[in-house]
């Protein structure tokens, strides 16, 4: 979000210090349910390239752009599965454009399912996809990394920060259903570049998104400023 404050004018660049929302990495490091059995439950093969979204269905996630976006990925990659993982009062409006576009038996709906199943369905996916309209810096991103999965998401606030375009994932203008299709494809076609992209995310973020990392962080920070003020 750095960058966003910058242009806005708030402060120059050395005044901020970024440090990330610690979580319990060890949960997306290591799943506790092997992804073999999470893809037998939800009716997915080992063969099926998985594009995953986790997040409430309503209007801020845009689950539409990536139902719009499924519709070219589909129709070119033939083994092409989709995950919605979560609920909301936007899950019958998405099914049925869903069965419009003839993609029902492509997609797969969770339900709404509990924080620590989260990492076990991240883990069943290939691709993470992020496609809400604002969301800060959004959680699921680095959870997809911590995964070693890759992420294709919009090119909007927080995102970029960890979502790096040709490093850990695919950036795509805000919106663009087109290129996000493009994007997809090009993961779901290139497994050695998904692998690259998962495991560069893991080994770039999982030690800046540890609980304790963050902690000593802001300790740190903390005894900068008393410091130049003794």
């Amino acid at each position: 979000m750095t960058r966003q404050y910058v242009l806005a004018g708030i402060a120059p660049v050395d005044k901020f210090t970024t440090i990330y929302s610690g979580m319990d990495v060890e949960r997306f490091l290591n799943p506790a349910v092997p992804p073999a059995d999470i893809r037998t439950q939800l009716n997915l093969s080992e063969k099926d390239i998985v594009f995953g979204k986790v997040g409430r269905l309503f209007n801020l996630k845009g689950h539409n752009y990536l139902i719009e976006a499924a519709a070219t990925v589909a129709s070119r990659i033939p083994n092409a599965k989709f995950l919605l993982v979560g609920d909301g009062t936007l899950r019958q409006i998405y099914q049925q454009r869903i069965q419009q576009l003839g993609l029902t038996d492509r997609f797969r709906f969770t339900g709404l399912v509990s924080p620590d199943q989260v990492p076990d369905f991240i883990h069943a996916m290939d691709v993470v996809v992020h496609t809400s309209d604002w969301e800060g810096l959004p959680r699921v991103v680095p959870q997809g990394l911590l995964a070693a999965k890759p992420v294709v998401a919009f090119d909007i606030d927080g995102t970029p920060e960890v979502c790096i375009e040709g490093v850990t994932g695919c950036l795509v203008p805000h919106r663009n259903i087109e290129r996000l299709a493009s994007a997809m494809i090009q993961l779901a076609q290139d497994s050695a570049l998904r692998t690259t992209l998962g495991n560069r995310g893991r080994e770039m973020f999982t030690q800046q998104f540890r609980h304790e990392y963050m902690t000593a962080r802001i300790r740190e920070v903390y005894q900068n400023v008393l410091d130049q003020h003794r």
